[in-house]
């Protein structure tokens, strides 16, 4: 039987899309220069995150070139940009710790495989399902982990084999600390002071790539005795490295498995994440599973070059669009720019202190640290507060699989013991329906209803407790309106429960509002949402966001925001 022509269009690639919509020389310029300003900042990240990995800094350079390069030519992302993320280097440090870096290769390329039958299942909307605690702990937990991972260089102590565990880790380096170089923590501090700086006054600027530069000068014109990546690791390669098929050994697989499933799941949680950023910065519409299946080649194809695990960077593709991309031709340009360096700049390549690419790791484990939403969870409800700090802690002290296995098994526990607890107020009701307005005691149609509200006013009722299993569900309130309205209501009298993700989930909703000049007013909380949104600090905040006490008081606010309606005869 043949796939009908709606299952295609779930992974037609963007790029197809974007060039059926007309593509012209204007574009193809502005995909160039987006594509350049990309290029300079992944360059030092691919090299830093490769080394930080436990690997040379040329596989992360090839990895951003292959994979970045199908990521965006077969992706459901209109300026998604993909290559190695800081995510990675936790289980990617401990494959090659246990298995060498054949093992990585070839569990690479089982992640690919498992990307792409997620895709071809559908199973990219099902992602959206993954608790916030969980992905804020792993995520605060990795990077404690990077900056861990940093102190050796930024310090410039000689150790060699440092171990893969935390506590390991840091009794090494306390053992160790009086081997300290000061020529390597100057130029760690120099680093850290120029990105700094840099962000503060001047964050248009490739801030990573100056510091690199600055340096890498400073050390070769006073000769500092800093260690470079030449000298541990030798000369870089001046070419793509050859493809080459992994051998595949039964034995092997079976103990892979648990690490292809990581780097698979934070391949496709990390990417998604990355295309809703995308759609909220350009008002897209991403295509998950086509998406996951080109995560999954991008994958298959790096591992199959001798690269690393890849997927979508948040903070480069975020660069991308601030830098007028408009197609994934900036993407699939910035892998040529990437090449063309690897291709130059190589030999130049060996002169770059270990010390500044320490610096640019400790600002991106900061970057990714969640300080907010990690404060922000610690205030809501006692079980997502332990499913935090237990996904966190199982991150740093032991191993990321162990941590999101456990954190969402932890996370099922919670959200079943809260069913339980309140299945008399939602069994046998719809999560979310069209508001019911009354006209004295007659239920009118939704037409009928529609016209009894203000002019600009549009309004939605949720019913039944917003938790992390249908949270995700208000994205799409917005995606449902056929005209934009000046103000929107969501009824919540009906829910009586809200966990951290559906907190989120409305603050979501209310900067999505906000970017489109929505008014958003909520009315009839019981009283846990009631107190949860006051405990995570969701207030008013006059002309963007309300709280009215039911739904007569939420439309005569709406009715003071916008034009009264036109009355009959008038």
């Amino acid at each position: 039987m043949k796939p009908n022509r709606e299952y295609l269009k779930l992974f037609e690639p963007k790029l197809v899309t974007a060039f059926r919509a007309g593509y012209g020389w204007n574009d193809l310029r502005a995909d160039a220069v987006a594509g350049l300003t990309v290029a300079i900042v992944a360059l030092p990240l691919a090299m830093a995150l490769a080394i930080a990995s436990g690997t040379t800094p040329d596989k992360g350079i090839s990895t951003a070139i292959i994979a970045g390069f199908l990521i965006s030519a077969l992706g459901g992302s209109r300026v998604q940009i993909g290559g190695p993320t800081a995510a990675f280097i936790p289980v990617v440090f401990v494959v090659i710790e246990r298995f060498g870096y054949g093992g990585l290769i070839l569990c690479t390329l089982m992640a690919g495989m498992m990307l792409i039958a997620a895709g071809l299942l559908r199973l990219g909307t099902l992602m959206r399902y993954m608790p916030q605690p969980v992905i804020t702990g792993f995520t605060a937990g990795i990077a404690v982990t990077i900056f861990t991972s940093q102190i050796a260089d930024a310090l410039g102590l000689r150790v060699e084999g440092v171990p893969g565990d935390f506590i390991g880790r840091w009794t090494v380096y306390i053992q160790h600390l009086a081997t300290t170089q000061p020529a390597a923590v100057a130029l760690t501090v120099l680093g850290l002071a120029v990105i700094i700086a840099l962000r503060r006054w001047r964050p248009n600027w490739p801030g990573f790539l100056i510091a690199l530069l600055v340096c890498t000068g400073l050390a070769l014109a006073l000769g500092m005795p800093a260690e470079t990546i030449g000298t541990r690791f030798g000369n870089l390669p001046t070419a793509l490295p050859e493809f080459a098929i992994p051998h595949f050994p039964v034995d092997r697989i079976f103990e892979l498995l648990p690490s292809a499933f990581t780097i698979a799941f934070l391949a496709g949680v990390e990417s998604l994440l990355s295309a809703v950023v995308a759609d909220g910065m350009i008002g897209g519409r991403h295509r998950s599973n086509g998406e996951l299946v080109a995560q999954g080649v991008a994958n298959m194809g790096s591992a199959l070059f001798g690269g690393l695990p890849a997927t979508g960077a948040i903070a480069r593709t975020a660069t991308n669009v601030r830098a007028g991309a408009r197609s994934p031709m900036s993407g699939i340009l910035h892998a040529v720019f990437l090449l063309v360096f690897m291709l130059a700049l190589a030999p130049l390549m060996g002169y770059v202190p270990l010390a500044a690419l320490a610096a640019v790791l400790l600002v991106v484990a900061w970057n990714m640290s969640e300080r907010e939403n990690f404060r922000a969870t610690m205030s809501a409800p006692i079980g997502d507060r332990v499913v935090l700090l237990l996904t966190f802690g199982l991150t740093v002290f032991f191993d990321l699989t162990v941590a999101i296995q456990a954190g969402v098994v932890v996370a099922a526990l919670v959200f079943m013991y809260r069913m339980s607890e309140s299945v008399e107020v939602s069994s046998g009701i719809r999560t979310f329906d069209d508001d019911l307005y009354r006209h004295g005691s007659s239920q009118l149609s939704e037409g009928e209803q529609r016209k009894l509200l203000p002019r600009g006013v549009e309004a939605y009722q949720v019913t039944g407790p917003l938790f992390f299993g249908a949270a995700n569900r208000l994205d799409s309130l917005l995606d449902r309106l056929y005209e934009t309205p000046k103000v929107f209501i969501v009824r919540m009298r009906l829910v009586p429960f809200i966990d951290a993700s559906g907190v989120h989930a409305i603050k979501t909703l209310a900067e999505r509002c906000q970017r489109k000049g929505i008014v958003l007013i909520i009315s009839g909380l019981q009283d846990q949402p009631n107190r949860i949104l006051a405990s995570m600090q969701l207030q008013e905040r006059p002309g963007e966001l309300y709280f009215a006490h039911d739904f007569h008081a939420a439309v005569k606010i709406a009715g003071s925001l916008v034009e009264p309606r036109d009355t009959p005869g008038a």
